[in-house]
């Protein structure tokens, strides 16, 4: 570590899968832990119509051969003390419009600078490891909006010298990314089954909350408001949460309720997703205020400019 900077020196990977995702190949790597890619492709063949990344199917890999994982809920201050005894985290972030979450691995902070390092994939061209500077408190605003969700890998003696402020979530937050697993599968009542056992455990789980609020709006149950109001009134930035909640009131054409929702999110952060730009236009145009939605297609179309319905929202744009 770089006693200066508080930097971690990470090693440099660029290989990736969507059961052997990015940070948690870092971070094994860093712990002299090879995982097999050829294991990660063959467990991805259950995932053959899924885009995005299964966290839970890297740490089980992770847990396999040898080290420890927790998943809490955290804070900065605790953030720092886990970079400090040389432990990396990784933690969820927003996405990139289109991309509901990330995960990051955080390989260091700058007291002076007031920034948080991520790590970013792939070096320079001599293979040395590229750094993200985020100030502080643009870091720590977007991590709460996921509920400021860690998880740490490392050796298991190493994990054991740490007291975490939120141990006793660890659990409960597993819990939530088995769920999501078997949601992609399609597993659905096993699903529902694994977050109400999160809930039972700890009853404020935000995450949990909101993605039990999710698979009951799926089901058009109006059910899911409960949950996601839940959510909110523990956590008034979790962003999902407000999307999640005007999605249902805007299929069940509660247009106001919906609209209200839509703009809480963007409140929160106006790039975290296009499609509700989208969505809140389509509800205004309803409620004929038309100036507002020709504004929220012209930001759908500035946060995704390969939308494959470019030319549609453009021609509606123009009859606005």
């Amino acid at each position: 570590m770089d006693p200066l900077n508080h930097q971690l020196l990470l090693p440099l990977v660029e290989e990736e899968n969507i059961c052997l995702p990015l940070p948690i190949n870092v971070v094994t790597k860093y712990w002299n832990v090879n995982l097999s890619m050829d294991e990660a492709i063959e467990t991805a063949k259950k995932y053959a119509n899924f885009n995005g990344s299964i966290l839970i199917e890297g740490i089980e890999s992770a847990e396999r051969h040898g080290l420890t994982c927790k998943i809490v809920n955290s804070s900065l201050s605790e953030l720092k003390k886990i970079i400090d005894s040389g432990i990396p985290p990784i933690v969820i972030l927003p996405g990139i419009p289109e991309i509901t979450q990330h995960a990051s691995v955080i390989s260091g902070y700058d007291d002076n600078e007031k920034t948080i390092l991520h790590y970013i994939q792939k070096g320079n061209k001599k293979g040395e490891q590229q750094e993200g500077a985020i100030p502080q408190k643009i870091f720590d605003k977007e991590w709460s909006e996921d509920g400021r969700l860690l998880i740490i890998l490392a050796p298991s003696n190493i994990l054991s010298s740490i007291k975490l402020e939120n141990d006793s979530s660890e659990r409960s937050n597993r819990l939530c990314f088995i769920s999501e697993r078997l949601s992609i599968q399609k597993k659905t009542p096993e699903a529902l089954t694994s977050l109400k056992q999160a809930i039972e455990l700890v009853q404020n789980n935000q995450t949990a909350l909101y993605l039990l609020g999710s698979i009951l709006n799926e089901q058009n149950s109006n059910e899911c408001v409960q949950y996601y109001e839940k959510c909110i009134k523990i956590n008034n930035m979790f962003y999902l949460a407000y999307n999640g909640l005007g999605n249902y009131y805007l299929k069940s054409h509660q247009f106001d309720k919906a609209e209200s929702c839509y703009s809480k999110a963007v409140e929160i952060n106006s790039k975290r997703s296009a499609k509700i730009y989208k969505n809140r236009a389509y509800l205004r145009e309803k409620l004929k205020k038309n100036s507002e939605a020709k504004n929220d297609l012209k930001s759908y179309l500035k946060l995704f400019p390969k939308a494959k319905d470019r030319g549609i929202i453009e021609q509606a744009i123009r009859e606005l």
